[in-house]
């Protein structure tokens, strides 16, 4: 195997999104970094992309909500002699209920996951991006940032800072040969509505959710094409306009409705 291959670095990239992104890197010839707490399921990606892409596939099991874990996971990327070409920031979870009644220890793990991974990891390998005179960086943001979210109060505002922080460094970076894209998806057929205790909600119950596959696809795409922003789904790009011009007090309005359970009286 070519030691010149490109390798691109995949937090999350074992189910979901991620995972979807990780065979259409894969497919294109890059090695990968997987990055996700659960050892089982990286050894099982691990050996599902190696043997069907025929490509080296490295693995480290972290859980990104601890503070340390991004400086760990940059430390050992480095330790090996890994240069990332890509980097992909896709890990991120929810928590579902009335923001008075929800768990502050679980919404503190979920702005580490969802914020300071993507900040620590994006600094770092963009430092050595800039140095070496080029890369791509993929945040996966979500239409949840580009409105209120009642019921999900905490997970739409840390899109909401995925979604605009991306946007300033790429403005930044723009004349380093490094590109920032994020990708917005809608409510996507994944894992997320599991951890985040929401699989009775009308938006899960009645809603269409998206394809994985297709939303990695509008990313990917994306990316490879340096846009700075892609909204994956007609849909979707229907509902952030019209939360663009209506009031937010209605748009987090019609968002509670979506995000409430089908049994509510």
């Amino acid at each position: 195997m070519e030691n010149n291959q490109k390798y691109a670095l995949i937090t999350g990239g074992t189910a979901g999104i991620g995972h979807e992104l990780a065979k259409l890197f894969a497919k294109d010839g890059y090695n990968l970094v997987l990055v996700s707490r659960n050892e089982y399921e990286l050894a099982r990606t691990q050996a599902e992309l190696q043997d069907q892409y025929k490509i080296q596939v490295q693995t480290i099991a972290k859980d990104l909500m601890k503070m340390e874990a991004p400086f760990e996971v940059y430390k050992e990327v480095s330790d090996m002699g890994i240069k990332v070409d890509v980097l992909v920031n896709d890990a991120g979870q929810g928590v579902y209920g009335e923001f008075v009644d929800t768990d502050i220890n679980r919404e503190i793990d979920i702005i580490h996951l969802n914020i300071m991974a993507y900040v620590v990891l994006a600094k770092n390998f963009a430092q050595d991006m800039v140095i070496r005179g080029g890369g791509k960086i993929l945040n996966v943001g979500s239409i949840a940032g580009e409105m209120p979210g009642p019921l999900q109060s905490v997970y739409h505002g840390t899109k909401a800072f995925v979604n605009s922080w991306s946007e300033a460094i790429r403005n930044e970076l723009k004349d380093s040969n490094v590109s920032v894209t994020v990708l917005l998806p809608g409510a996507t057929d994944t894992d997320f509505f599991d951890k985040a205790d929401m699989t009775e909600s009308k938006i899960v119950q009645e809603g269409s959710l998206s394809n994985p596959a297709t939303v990695a696809k509008d990313g990917y795409d994306a990316l490879m094409s340096g846009d700075d922003k892609i909204v994956s789904g007609l849909k979707n790009k229907a509902m952030v306009a019209m939360g663009n011009v209506m009031p937010d007090s209605i748009v987090a309005e019609n968002m509670r409705k979506q995000q409430e359970p089908v049994n509510k009286k």
